[in-house]
């Protein structure tokens, strides 16, 4: 699915955006407000779900509703990445009016690594069939062990990624505004905002282990599996800074991610014998989200552990 004209529509949508955001939206360096926010995240969604619908009117309901639970299912793991940019920004002590240009270009280059993985990642479905048990067993055992607690807290200070990152660039500690790269005796140097966007990048190529197989899991067709990422990544600034102040009463996001894609890996270890309808899929996803944002809400933001203080 997918013809040379729905791409190039899809292509001058996304290019289209980016270029207001950018060029016109933020121009200038500011920070951004709830309302602002809130606005880019309504655009967002509303232009995803246009897309559904156009997807639908191309080709009919069940593409409609695999793009619908693909889009669904990356946007809500994409809020686990929201962890990592706080934590990252705070360690490097980003300014909010600085983080929107970093996100940008970080999220432009998750496209493109998005496209690479999710390509190999359908070639090796189609080729070697024996593979969805290989990725519905790792959707089952990430789904375990997320929901077991062990994914572990974001230290920027411990990581491999910085420490990766740090031992093959030239940086300097030394901020310049919103340049990624300076001259500082003669050389050029990255400056510490280059160094929190390739641990955005890497960041991203890490999620991608997740989130692209979950997405095969629902469908395998190229079109449909990358809109939905696309779709689901544009929108990931403005839900950051939506969210910035409200992911920590989201305090059972994990177990209902992990529900999610322990559901999605079993069906496709199960898919040679048994048949899950798009429509049920769907509402599956829903139903498990939609519980684990309501128990949420109910419960209140975590308490404190004592022995931090």
């Amino acid at each position: 699915m997918g013809t040379p004209l729905e791409w190039g529509i899809f292509a001058v949508i996304v290019l289209g955006m980016l270029g207001l955001d950018l060029l016109v939206f933020h121009k200038r360096a500011h920070a951004v407000s709830m309302r602002e926010a809130a606005a880019w995240s309504a655009v967002w969604v509303t232009l995803a779900l246009l897309f559904g619908l156009f997807i639908w009117v191309e080709h009919g309901p069940d593409p409609a509703l695999d793009y619908l639970t693909a889009w669904i299912v990356e946007k809500s793991l994409s809020v686990d990445n929201l962890f990592v940019f706080l934590a990252i920004f705070a360690h490097f002590g980003i300014r909010n009016e600085d983080q929107h240009r970093v996100l940008f270009w970080g999220i432009l280059g998750a496209l493109v690594m998005r496209m690479i993985f999710i390509a190999a990642g359908a070639a090796l479905l189609t080729r070697f069939s024996w593979m969805i048990f290989v990725f519905g067993g790792f959707l089952v055992y990430t789904g375990v062990m997320m929901g077991a607690g062990k994914k572990g807290d974001v230290d920027p200070e411990s990581s491999r990624l910085l420490r990766f990152a740090t031992k093959h660039l030239r940086t300097t500690k030394v901020l310049h505004g919103q340049r990624f790269i300076v001259r500082e005796n003669g050389v050029w140097v990255g400056t510490p905002l280059l160094l929190v966007l390739v641990l955005l990048e890497l960041s991203d190529v890490l999620f991608a282990f997740d989130s692209v197989p979950a997405v095969l899991g629902i469908t395998t067709d190229l079109f449909v599996v990358y809109t939905s990422n696309v779709f689901a990544i544009l929108g990931l600034r403005a839900l950051y800074f939506l969210l910035t102040g409200a992911v920590a009463r989201l305090r059972f996001l994990d177990k209902g991610l992990a529900l999610v894609l322990a559901f999605i890996g079993g069906k496709m270890v199960a898919s040679p014998w048994i048949h899950v309808p798009v429509w049920a899929s769907l509402a599956a996803v829903f139903g498990i989200l939609g519980a684990t944002v309501v128990a949420s809400l109910m419960a209140g933001p975590s308490a404190p552990d004592p022995s931090q203080d």
